[in-house]
């Protein structure tokens, strides 16, 4: 919800006053319903402590897809841009996009193109959206357009939630395995140290060093929360920063294992895009441009960037991807036949399609691969500590025999 001033006048006079509503057509309908007639309003600024933190783009991604099919079926149906606008933004689930789509639908209704409309909401309506919409405006196949994006963002989708699958089991199993050696040495392992004490003898160098992290643990468990935070923290800065994003996005990829399935990911994503938006006839620099903001990783935008350039000259774009480890032969030889035979959304759709599959049976066999080696880790981290325990009382066990 948005937070609006307003200015206007009703039976008594005038009046003024602050009001939330979803946007400002909606501030205005609810202004008008109470007998005002509005002079002026506007959108009061949100600050740090009223406004909605969101990290990308704040419409999930199913939600959005939703809203492209619908969309395409309601114009193809003969309902017009402004009413179906309308009709999306009563029944969407996403607060975000409600909004967005109220904000729209008041500017189509003063006359402005859909694409300019939506261009004003970049946070929701990425620039590979505003550019194909366009596209589809001038070639009156509007429908066909949004279909065209509901399919790529549907696999788009699908990928990323393969790859968010794989990384999320062993970063849960992580966890839990932290979580109960942490309760371990804090809860259970002390209450063994008066004991160890008064038996006198020497203890085990595995059991000395258990209870030394024992007793940093309950004495520094600050130090360790404090470093937790600050490496998150860093890696938000990291990744925010266009210069050191890319020094990150090379280690990620370089990462065994998980890197080759990071690597195999963005060249889907990259072709992917590249295909929606040559076939509905976004020039060919235009489209470079806008892959190299949309496709998340520095290292491969740095190469499009280098393509692009190299078209601007007037060569092919492949021949800084030839030069370069993260794309295989099959990439850049695939794509120089397009380039050559005039098909190079057909190509890039190929491509696209091996990798994305490429993707599925990678995340298959690392998923199958981790989940036994993440069991053995932590009952050997559980092991470990209760051997520490055990061994001493084993030993006490037989001096009183």
């Amino acid at each position: 919800m948005a937070r609006f001033k307003y200015e206007g006048r009703d039976k008594r006079g005038k009046k003024q006053g602050m009001m939330n509503a979803a946007s400002r057509r909606e501030a205005m309908f609810k202004l008008k319903e109470d007998g005002i007639r509005v002079i002026e309003i506007t959108e009061v600024p949100e600050t740090l402590m009223t406004k909605d933190i969101s990290i990308g783009n704040p419409v999930k991604l199913q939600h959005f897809v939703i809203y492209l099919r619908q969309f395409a079926t309601l114009l193809k149906a003969g309902v017009t841009v402004v009413d179906s606008t309308g009709i999306l933004a009563a029944q969407t689930e996403s607060k975000a996009l409600k909004k967005a789509l109220l904000d729209v639908e008041l500017d189509l209704r003063e006359g402005n193109p859909y694409s300019d409309a939506v261009s004003k909401h970049k946070k929701i309506f990425n620039s590979m959206f505003i550019n194909m919409v366009k596209a589809g405006e001038v070639s009156g196949n509007m429908d066909g357009a949004l279909e065209n994006l509901a399919e790529h963002f549907e696999k788009q989708h699908y990928t990323k939630q393969k790859i968010t699958s794989a990384l999320m089991y062993p970063a849960v199993i992580g966890v839990i395995a932290i979580a109960v050696v942490i309760f371990l040495l804090v809860s259970i392992v002390p209450t063994f140290v008066t004991m160890f004490a008064d038996l006198g003898a020497e203890l085990p160098a595995i059991t000395r060093f258990v209870l030394a992290a024992s007793e940093f643990m309950q004495s520094y468990w600050w130090l360790i929360v404090l470093l937790i935070l600050v490496f998150v923290g860093l890696i938000v800065y990291l990744k925010k920063n266009r210069n050191t994003k890319y020094y990150l996005d090379l280690f990620m990829l370089k990462v065994p294992v998980f890197g080759n399935m990071l690597q195999k990911a963005a060249l889907a994503r990259m072709t992917r895009t590249l295909s929606s938006l040559f076939s509905s006839s976004v020039p060919i620099l235009q489209a470079m441009a806008i892959v190299e903001k949309v496709v998340e990783n520095e290292v491969i935008a740095k190469v499009i960037r280098e393509s692009r350039d190299s078209l601007e000259k007037g060569r092919s774009m492949t021949e800084p991807m030839k030069s370069h480890w993260a794309f295989p032969p099959l990439v850049t030889q695939m794509i120089s036949i397009g380039e050559e035979t005039g098909a190079l959304d057909a190509m890039l759709s190929k491509i696209a399609e091996f990798y994305e599959k490429e993707v599925e049976t990678s995340t298959d066999r690392l998923k199958a691969l981790i989940e036994p080696i993440m069991i053995v880790i932590l009952a050997g981290l559980v092991g470990l500590i209760v051997m520490s325990i055990m061994v001493p009382m084993f030993d006490m066990f037989n001096h009183i025999q």
